[in-house]
């Protein structure tokens, strides 16, 4: 019996243990396939590794509340594409606000929650100053929505879709109002009774002052205090201070005395009753209050899940904040993403780093161009010690580590990046005593999670790869497992001083050799990446530059083997020729843009001259309307100097007859601008020139006074080309020309004078004699004389004429020194007598008046006289 029991306990507990295995292999298998879906970042203080802890630590620094820092708290990696880029989008929104909006609220977020979770219950109540808080944040709530409704939707997506779910109920505001002050006070008006008790307070208080202070002059003028004595505070009560020797003069309540117990402090008998009527209306006053609260939390409690989420929304506000302003600060922005492993960074720089460099004058950190793809997954960067290989490294995993995060990243416009659902790094010595392991053991255990745990979407970053052990062997083990790694196509960056990796990486697709640059010149690191060839340690140079001994270098040398040495000189020399070949073309570059901007430039005056030459045809066509119009002028004087001369008609009708053909030649000819040549105007201009108008009514054509071998002296009759007066040559001084017509003498320059005959003099002064009487009106000019005009407000062709006319009476009284008053304005008037001022051969110079006297308003003119 007893054998068929343990039989079949054996056949159930056997049953249920299978089943119990089954069941645990399943929940294993299960947990594993979750696990798998999951990402994972190792080791556990990797952001201690890579530096984030101090980011975290820096956007805490720029919280404004506690719910901000809570999500600081919680930022975790994040491995889904919507929802980084929802992250990403808003930390980035709000950078722009930052930059280019005037206003975003920035005060008053306080965390509410604490007291809406407590007044959940009935008969609860908050402090004053929690509903001060409340409505305050509340407050603030309010005028984020009202900034993003007023603001168009497209400009700020991603913050403007946090706002659609929130909610802040003016009614709760409202109720809030009634009772609250803007100090954070009760209000009297709050109910009728507490307005009553307040009223109540002030008048007994009141009352107890001006007893007291009767009751004070009283023993003063009793002596039993002195005249100084003030009315003292004890347990919130009024007190006179008394000697101990009188204290029995002033009947009441004693409430304290000194600590020599030489004065004791008297509430008087007379005010004792009253001070306890304030007292029972205080303990009423705070009861009111109470039940004002009381009622205030009934009146909102159907709110609170609104008003929570509301203040959540607070805190999201506050943390992506918190990021926008760190990511303006180094100048980080949302680079391109995309939705598979890949790096294409440009102008990446550590974040902390930049931030160190900041405190220090004169340096700045070097920009990496760095890229991973599917071609070339696995970056094996060597070079010199100090060289900033590992600052490469940890600069790639903290900015992957950041962007997955939510923050913006400091790379370069056109960047580009990718998502990694694990990041695993080997960084720093993992030596443990307590697990009796070794720096080299650490870093096998880190391969070995490595290689369990890498694929296609892993980033690995091992610092000082297969170091920690024999150089032969560590260096075969590295590459056996860089040769794993590469096999399971995970994404990385290994740093190495290790030529058989260097080798492996040249000769094996999916992973490329980079370099960090070193001037072996200078004998210092550049902190340059380069890609695609490896980096030599320079051993020997910094060693010789150090100080090393020659005859160790050359021993060491070869035991190093010629083959080393020969491959370390041949990556110097590629470096070098790289360095070369880059400046070259960079040179290149810069004199390729340089040759562009002269092509530019050329066009542009290319499109000016073609511009300027429309303007010129333009300004030749009015140029000749204008000869036109000013030759017609010539000849009606020139006719009626005929006349009045008694000329013959047939020369009258010979000048009129070439002046119609002038007119007809630039009639005729007028064609729009656009088709106007140069030789067209040149052609017009030349026919002009042939057609030259003589101011005298002479037959005979005039002997230049520039001729050498007939120069002009004194009893010459001669004529003004100007004004046509004639007259007899009495005195030469230089160029000058000393005339006489009639009683009046006066000096011209010798070129505008023209030789005329004895006959032409007589019949001059003879058509003239009617004319007699006028000499009277030019000395009366010269009397009237003025040698300064006003042209202030005269238009631009009247103010030449009175210019003209101001210069051709100081020549004819011979006055020198002429003022022209034209005011300073925009200087129109002054540039336009100036102009014309450089046309008159009689004037010497100008300049302006001395400031004392007027400074550019007025122009001094010289005559040349």
């Amino acid at each position: 019996m007893l054998s068929l029991r343990g039989a079949c306990d054996e056949a159930i507990f056997g049953h249920f243990s299978h089943i119990h295995f089954y069941l645990l292999t399943f929940v294993f298998l299960l947990l594993s396939f979750v696990f798998c879906l999951y990402h994972m970042i190792y080791p556990e203080n990797f952001e201690n590794k890579i530096g984030f802890d101090r980011i975290r630590q820096l956007l805490s620094e720029k919280c404004l509340s506690p719910m901000g820092l809570e999500k600081i708290d919680e930022i975790k990696f994040i491995d889904d594409y919507e929802a980084l880029m929802h992250n990403l989008s808003a930390t980035y929104e709000f950078q722009q606000i930052l930059q280019f909006e005037d206003f975003f609220p920035s005060e008053h977020y306080y965390k509410i929650s604490d007291c809406l979770n407590k007044i959940r219950i009935e008969g609860t109540f908050p402090d004053v100053q929690e509903v001060f808080d409340l409505k305050r944040t509340l407050e603030t709530v309010k005028t984020i929505l009202n900034f993003f409704k007023s603001k168009d939707a497209v400009k700020y997506p991603v913050l403007t879709s946090l706002c659609g779910s929130v909610k802040t109920y003016p009614y709760v505001l409202d109720t809030i109002d009634r009772i609250i002050d803007k100090r954070g006070v009760i209000k009297d008006n709050a109910s009728t009774r507490l307005k009553e008790i307040r009223s109540e307070l002030v008048s007994k208080s009141i009352q107890v002052s001006k007893r007291l202070n009767a009751i004070l002059k009283q023993a003063q003028s009793d002596g039993i205090v002195d005249s100084d004595t003030t009315v003292s505070l004890r347990n919130g009560r009024g007190v006179i201070p008394v000697s101990a020797y009188d204290k029995r003069k002033i009947r009441g309540l004693i409430h304290d005395q000194s600590s020599s117990g030489k004065t004791v402090f008297i509430e008087p008998e007379e005010i004792v009753e009253i001070n306890n009527d304030i007292v029972e209306l205080e303990y009423e006053e705070k009861r009111e209050i109470v039940r004002i609260l009381m009622a205030l939390a009934d009146n909102i409690r159907p709110y609170i899940d609104d008003l929570l989420e509301s203040n959540l929304f607070l805190g999201e506000m506050d943390f992506i904040r918190s990021k926008a302003i760190l990511g303006n600060h180094l100048h980080s922005i949302k680079p391109i993403i995309v939705n598979k492993p890949f790096i294409a960074w440009k102008k990446a720089m550590h974040p902390l780093l930049t931030l160190t460099f900041e405190k220090l004058k004169g340096r700045k950190v070097v920009p990496l161009e760095i890229i991973l793809d599917e071609k070339n997954r696995i970056l094996l960067i060597s070079g010199p010690n100090a060289g900033g290989k590992s600052v490469c490294l940890k600069t790639v995993g903290l900015l992957q580590y950041m962007l997955q995060c939510g923050l913006t990243i400091p790379v370069g416009e056109g960047s580009e990046t990718g998502m990694f659902r694990n990041i695993l790094i080997d960084i720093g010595d993992e030596q443990s005593i307590e697990n009796d392991l070794s720096t080299y053991s650490s870093h096998l255990l880190n391969m070995k999670y490595f290689i369990k745990n890498g694929n296609e979407k892993t980033l690995i970053l091992i610092d000082e790869f297969g170091t920690g052990t024999e150089p032969m062997l560590g260096g075969s083990i590295a590459e056996a497992i860089l040769a794993e790694l590469n096999r399971k196509k995970v994404f990385g960056v290994i740093t190495t001083h290790y030529t058989n990796l260097k080798h492996f990486a040249s000769l094996t697709e999916g992973v490329v050799n980079g370099a960090m640059a070193f001037d072996n010149h200078l004998m210092q690191p550049l902190f340059q990446l380069t890609i695609g060839k490896p980096g030599s340690s320079f051993a020997f140079e910094i060693a010789r530059k150090i100080g090393l001994p020659e005859e160790i270098l050359a021993e060491a040398a070869g035991k190093a083997g010629v083959k080393n040495i020969n491959y370390d000189r041949h990556l110097k020399d590629i470096a070098r020729d790289k360095r070369y070949w880059e400046a070259k073309r960079q040179s290149i570059r810069q004199q390729e843009k340089k040759l562009e901007e002269l092509m530019a430039e050329y066009d542009n005056e290319l499109s000016g001259a073609k511009s300027l030459r429309k303007e010129i045809i333009s300004k030749a066509k009015d140029e000749a309307q204008q000869l036109l119009k000013d030759s017609n002028k010539m000849i009606e004087g020139t006719i009626r100097q005929i006349k009045e001369s008694q000329a013959e008609k047939e020369k009258t009708k010979d000048v009129r007859q070439q002046l119609e053909e002038f007119k007809n030649i630039v009639i005729e000819e007028t064609i729009p601008i656009e088709t106007v040549s140069e030789e067209k105007i040149a052609e017009l201009s030349s026919r002009a020139k042939k057609i030259k108008i003589d101011k005298e009514p002479a037959k005979e054509k005039p002997i230049a006074i520039v001729s050498t071998n007939n120069p002009l002296k004194a009893g010459d009759a001669v004529r003004m080309i100007d004004t046509l007066a004639a007259g007899e040559i009495i005195e030469i001084k230089d160029k000058m020309v000393m005339v006489e017509t009639g009683s009046l003498r006066f000096f011209v320059p010798s070129d505008k004078i023209e030789r005329i005959t004895k006959s032409e003099l007589k019949k001059s002064l003879r058509a003239n004699q009617p004319l007699r009487e006028n000499d009277n009106s030019i000395v009366q000019r010269n009397i009237n004389f003025k040698p300064e005009i006003d042209i202030r407000g005269v238009r631009g062709e009247e103010t030449v004429n009175q210019v003209r006319e101001l210069i051709d009476n100081a020549l004819i009284v011979r006055h020198r020194n002429l003022r022209i008053l034209h005011g300073k304005g925009n200087g129109i008037l002054r540039l336009l007598v100036r102009q014309y001022l450089d046309t008159v051969d009689v004037v010497k110079s100008f300049r302006d008046e001395h400031v004392e006297f007027g400074g550019s308003g007025i122009t001094v003119v010289e005559m040349d006289i």
